[in-house]
């Protein structure tokens, strides 16, 4: 059986949980959130519940700074070695600083990824300022991560649209590999087309349940660009048993089946 890697998930602290920006989350699903932070314990038997074997566990840091800090995910990346591979966030307001904590975090503690969501600092991935982080990505050989689509949470999602802005970014950087997460609705048409167009782009499915799979992700699975689609959760907000429930009806090949829940994952963050 396929060793199911989740490309998206997060294990929250309390503060995180509260943050108001999550409002319109919790209006989606009243009674599925918990006010206070669980022990990483109810993470590892959500991912169990499941049949996820890894999971990409990321940091968040915003203009406030950290929301789930670095040292928190080393940590449980520590405990876990099995079952968590770290994926960074930096201070996007002071690069240099970030090349340097994702330096550390890569080099130190093992990190696979950089995530930075556009929508969190209002600034689409073109910015200036996303840049030498970019530069040192590709010196790393790790990807960058980020949000594409709508942004769910209580901040504009024009940041989110894939063109022109990581358009612009996959031209300067044609070594960096690009992970773009929640699939990009309702620019969906855009983001299949710079995966076509760049075989760098990737798209994993994180915040989205099977049952809400457009058809057109669905019919690029099964041709020959399947290898640039990622299975994501983004758990707590959606847990991975939830996201997967009917599965088995997508009617993928086999082929695609194992691309899309492991082995695009081990591609794009060069796991073993």
């Amino acid at each position: 059986m396929t060793m199911i890697i989740d490309a998206w998930m997060q294990h929250p602290n309390g503060d995180w949980l509260k943050n108001p920006i999550f409002d319109s989350l919790r209006r989606w699903q009243p009674g599925a959130w918990s006010e206070t932070s669980q022990p990483i314990e109810a993470t590892l038997a959500e991912m169990d519940k499941a049949g996820v074997g890894r999971g990409m566990l990321c940091a968040w840091w915003g203009p406030s700074g950290p929301m789930i800090s670095n040292d928190e995910v080393a940590h449980h990346c520590r405990a876990y070695p099995q079952r968590f591979i770290g994926v960074a966030s930096v201070d996007l307001y002071r690069p240099l600083e970030g090349v340097r904590e994702l330096r550390r975090r890569v080099k130190q503690d093992g990190f696979k990824g950089l995530r930075v969501l556009p929508w969190v600092w209002g600034l689409p991935p073109d910015d200036r300022r996303y840049y030498p982080l970019f530069a040192e990505c590709c010196e790393l050989d790790i990807p960058f991560c980020t949000q594409v689509g709508h942004a769910g949470p209580l901040r504009e999602s024009e940041p989110g649209r894939p063109i022109p802005y990581l358009d612009r970014v996959a031209l300067d950087f044609p070594e960096l590999r690009i992970l773009a997460g929640h699939i990009g609705v309702p620019w969906l048409g855009e983001m299949l087309s710079l995966a076509m167009k760049y075989t760098n782009v990737f798209i994993d499915t994180s915040a989205y349940k099977v049952t809400r799979y457009p058809k057109d992700l669905i019919d690029y699975m099964n041709r020959s660009s399947r290898h640039q689609v990622l299975f994501g959760s983004n758990h707590p907000f959606w847990p991975a048993s939830e996201c997967l429930a009917g599965f088995d009806k997508l009617g993928l090949s086999e082929k695609a089946v194992t691309l899309f829940l492991s082995d695009n994952a081990k591609k794009v963050f060069k796991l073993s």
